[in-house]
């Protein structure tokens, strides 16, 4: 068990799940000054084998509580399924160990919020993966709104889409009791997310959702980039989603996330606000996503249009996420009790709210 204050020279962590987000975070943790992969945990011993070599990882286990019986470990990163997310953040927790998690938190708020009383009780750090809120379009835009430009914004419509983009079909992905949901709980809380983020989080006091169901039943909607093949969980998710949300203060959130349905081939990630004073949008479409998109703020000079493309930064994304988490570790107990998890568990209520709503046919306030 991990009880004294981690330095900057002594930061050991873990990673449970090798995939593709857990390879994010071993490359992230591996360019950090001070920081020590001490072991990684996964089912695939062939891939296994492979980052152990590659980040020369001292233990590897094939079980993650294996892992969490390890001595030293001050860190983990939870990369795994979302039903796991819960039992392994906790125990972790538990241990006081340091808790940095994939998103969505969990499979549904109720998970999440014994995460982040995990976290309260271990004064511990629990964040959670919002990468794409990294990106340098996206920070380029929040650094507009907040400066005023646009004045008050009371309407904004985001959405992740895809046109055959359904990730894994047969996979734990599509299972209910596995992934808590379809594309709203899978890319749709990366798009609420950033856009309660832009929008300065304001509070929301309503959703009102629909979930459609239409080609992944029927065996479409997937691709070779999605590896789409049938196997043992039936489709059991939505394919497309949409929400209405009004906000606090009059304003409105529209947001769209969907794996499947007919529309131009290109994935697309986009957001789209009016404000009292100046309007903008951004759009990043490809297949994989670019490193940026096109991003134009909509202003007026008089008589005249002022519109103006701001300039981009770079994007952080997962590498920024485990630097993020890296720096509230160390910044010690003052700063941890910042990082419980709460802003990812209010992602979760809302999420719940939406799947509610859409169950029921009515709106749902929160």
């Amino acid at each position: 068990m991990s009880t004294q204050h981690a330095t900057p020279a002594s930061l050991k962590v873990g990673v449970v799940g090798i995939g593709w987000a857990g390879q994010q975070h071993l490359d992230a943790y591996s360019r950090i000054d001070g920081v020590e992969i001490l072991a990684a945990a996964g089912m695939e011993a062939e891939l296994l084998a492979q980052v152990e070599e590659k980040y020369s990882i001292p233990h590897v286990f094939a079980r993650w509580e294996d892992m969490l019986e390890l001595e030293g470990l001050d860190a983990i990163s939870v990369a795994v399924p979302t039903f796991l997310h819960a039992p392994i953040a906790v125990a972790a927790l538990e241990k006081g160990i340091h808790v940095l998690s994939e998103k969505p938190i969990a499979r549904n708020a109720v998970e999440g919020q014994a995460m982040v009383d995990a976290a309260r009780k271990a004064g511990r750090v629990l964040d959670v993966a919002f990468n794409h809120r990294r990106r340098g379009d996206i920070q380029a835009l929040k650094s507009v709104i907040d400066q005023g430009e646009l004045g008050r914004p009371y309407y904004a419509k985001a959405a992740w889409l895809r046109r055959q983009g359904i990730p894994t079909l047969g996979s734990w992905f599509t299972n209910p009791e596995l992934a808590g949901g379809g594309p709203l709980a899978d890319i749709g809380v990366h798009v609420l997310d950033y856009a309660l983020h832009l929008l300065g989080e304001p509070k929301v006091l309503s959703v009102s959702a629909s979930t459609h169901s239409e080609l992944g039943p029927r065996g479409l909607g997937g691709n070779a980039r999605y590896t789409a093949t049938a196997s043992s969980n039936k489709f059991e998710v939505e394919d497309f989603s949409s929400a209405f949300l009004r906000l606090e203060g009059g304003a409105t959130l529209v947001i769209e996330a969907g794996w499947a349905s007919y529309r131009k081939p290109d994935d697309e990630i986009n957001f789209l606000v009016y404000g009292t004073d100046g309007g903008a949008e951004l759009k990043v479409a490809g297949n994989p996503s670019p490193e940026r998109g096109e991003l134009h703020v909509f202003k007026d000079n008089g008589e005249e249009n002022a519109d103006y493309a701001p300039e981009v930064g770079s994007n952080g994304m997962h590498r920024q996420v485990v630097a993020d988490f890296v720096a509230a570790v160390r910044a010690g107990e003052s700063e941890w009790e910042r990082h419980d998890g709460s802003l990812a568990l209010n992602r979760a209520v809302i999420i719940d709210a939406c799947y509610q709503s859409a169950l029921e046919g009515r709106e749902v306030r929160l």
